[in-house]
């Protein structure tokens, strides 16, 4: 019966035995010792807190957002990128440098102008293309095989439109 008891004690650590430990080691019981030891978990994972922590996702734009910023410079230019140029030129004319330097700092400009409708290619490489490369870049959806059943739908389309001629 006490080695059942025994196997049922499940000590971790020294704190679930208070001040056992302390008084063996004081009184010189080396064998209390030992055995308290002895009871311990060997898993150090059994021995170390660990507690859940709540992973926050931190992005880009929740950044952003709290920390009031505006959005990052365009890489790449678009249609609104030449108002945004022709206002900065017009700051410069008007203002100078520093002027011009605030409107970049409070709407930035694009870093590149690449040309416009060359599918992200560099304009003598899509040129270099045949026309016939240059309308499959342009299609946005692939072309769709002919149906398997495609004999089958044409006759049953002219037998419908010869039973609705005759009616």
């Amino acid at each position: 019966m006490q080695i059942e008891s025994i196997n049922n004690i499940s000590a971790i650590n020294e704190l679930q035995f208070g001040t056992g430990i302390n008084h063996a080691v004081h009184e010189g019981r080396r064998a209390d010792f030992a055995l308290l030891l002895s009871m311990f978990s060997n898993d150090v994972r059994d021995n170390t807190p660990v507690e859940q922590i709540d992973k926050v996702e931190i992005t880009d734009q929740s950044l952003r957002q709290r920390f009031d910023l505006q959005s990052p410079q365009a890489l790449q230019s678009d249609q609104s990128s030449y108002q945004i140029s022709a206002q900065q030129a017009h700051q410069f004319h008007q203002g100078g440098l520093a002027s011009a330097k605030l409107a970049h700092y409070l709407i930035p400009e694009a870093l590149v102008y690449l040309p416009e409708q060359t599918h992200s290619l560099p304009e003598d490489v899509y040129h270099n293309l045949s026309l016939h490369q240059q309308r499959q870049l342009g299609e946005k959806e692939p072309k769709k095989l002919m149906p398997f059943d495609l004999y089958n739908q044409l006759v049953e389309a002219q037998r419908t439109f010869q039973i609705r001629a005759q009616a």
